[in-house]
């Protein structure tokens, strides 16, 4: 599939635990459909939401693009919308969610009442005890991938309510105001690796919509 828009730039950011290199597979298949690719590395950990999202912003400022686009998994799906709700700028004109608690996340709320939770949430348990929007404020299109193979860490410690992805169930990515939504045969960490999701994700940046 080719990109008609070639000056779009795709600002591609990991989940937490992760690193910049876990979007490589998705960057390259979004660049093979035409787009410019731009990969952001944050500490997940360490640092603080608040400073996650001025990363964002400064990437965003830096990049020369007339269009932006932006592909986030789980985590970083949060941290563009709370960056979209507040600051977001003009130039971003699509996102793509993937396997992203829109609505908070009862998997890590359920990490944090483990004896070991703080220490592996780290500085990212400020971002899940926060209220979340219940509804998209942004002139940006948004699109949700969801998962429903529920094969990660979440399961182990909550149970979660069917259909989920092992980490995130399938509502807590139906926050409202999303142009399009789709639930697919993927896991949380799998979806990162799916030539089936990479061609969703491609076909919501060039065209707001998902294949049907």
């Amino acid at each position: 599939m080719s990109q008609q828009d070639g000056s779009a730039t795709v600002l591609l950011l990991h989940g937490l635990w992760m690193g910049g290199w876990t979007m490589g597979w998705l960057a390259r298949a979004v660049r093979q459909a035409g787009f410019h690719t731009e990969t952001l590395a944050y500490p997940s950990m360490s640092g603080a939401p608040e400073q996650h999202i001025e990363r964002l912003a400064e990437a965003v400022t830096r990049c020369a693009a007339k269009t932006l686009h932006l592909v986030c998994h789980s985590m970083g799906g949060v941290v563009a919308l709370r960056y979209m709700q507040t600051r977001a700028h003009p130039r971003i004109r699509r996102a793509v969610l993937l396997g992203t608690p829109a609505l908070g996340c009862q998997a890590a709320l359920a990490f944090e009442r483990q004896p070991w939770g703080p220490a592996l949430l780290g500085k990212s348990l400020s971002l899940w005890r926060a209220p979340f929007a219940r509804t998209l404020q942004t002139h940006a299109e948004v699109g949700a991938i969801a998962g429903n193979q529920p094969f990660g860490l979440g399961a182990l410690f909550v149970r979660l309510p069917e259909p989920s992805d092992g980490v995130v169930t399938v509502e807590e990515t139906r926050i409202r105001g999303l142009r399009d939504h789709i639930v697919m045969p993927v896991s949380h960490t799998g979806m990162l690796l799916s030539p089936k999701v990479a061609t969703q994700a491609v076909s919501f940046l060039a065209k707001g919509q998902f294949l049907r």
